[in-house]
């Protein structure tokens, strides 16, 4: 009877997966957060893909134009909305990024808590910046 169990469970799990029985079922990677940051960038990548083209249109239609039709164009709700899930779908994709090179290449513990915590004021300032500064334009100076 308690080779079958073995039998069982040996069957479900693929032959190359060294987790431990609870990291399967909480679908944890080595690093506890892996499959999640894993899942987040992805998602974050293909929102970033359509709403880069839609910047890229933005700024070449903008192109030689003055300050008040740049406002115009971001006063313009679908406009502004669009930029400013742009900004923060490129900031947590960033900051993810940032965070997975520094957990892989920053050695000394205390050196890697530190960056990972630069590196998420650094992301946050630079999309309360981006927002800031799309929110002013949207609604006038």
């Amino acid at each position: 009877m308690a080779d079958t169990h073995k039998t069982a469970s040996a069957a479900t799990k693929p032959a190359n997966d060294m987790r431990t029985p609870l990291a399967r079922v909480l679908h944890l990677g080595s690093a506890k957060s892996g499959t999640q940051d894993h899942i987040r960038q992805r998602l974050t990548a293909v929102a970033i893909a359509p709403l880069s083209l839609f910047f890229l249109v933005l700024l070449v239609a903008l192109t030689g134009a003055d300050y008040e039709t740049a406002r115009s164009w971001l006063a313009n709700p679908l406009v502004g909305i669009l930029a400013l899930c742009l900004i923060v779908a490129a900031i947590i994709h960033m900051r993810i990024g940032m965070q997975i090179v520094i957990e892989d290449y920053v050695i000394a513990p205390g050196l890697k808590h530190l960056s990972i915590l630069a590196n998420t004021f650094f992301s946050y300032g630079v999309g309360l910046a981006c927002l800031y500064a799309v929110l002013k334009l949207a609604f006038g100076s």
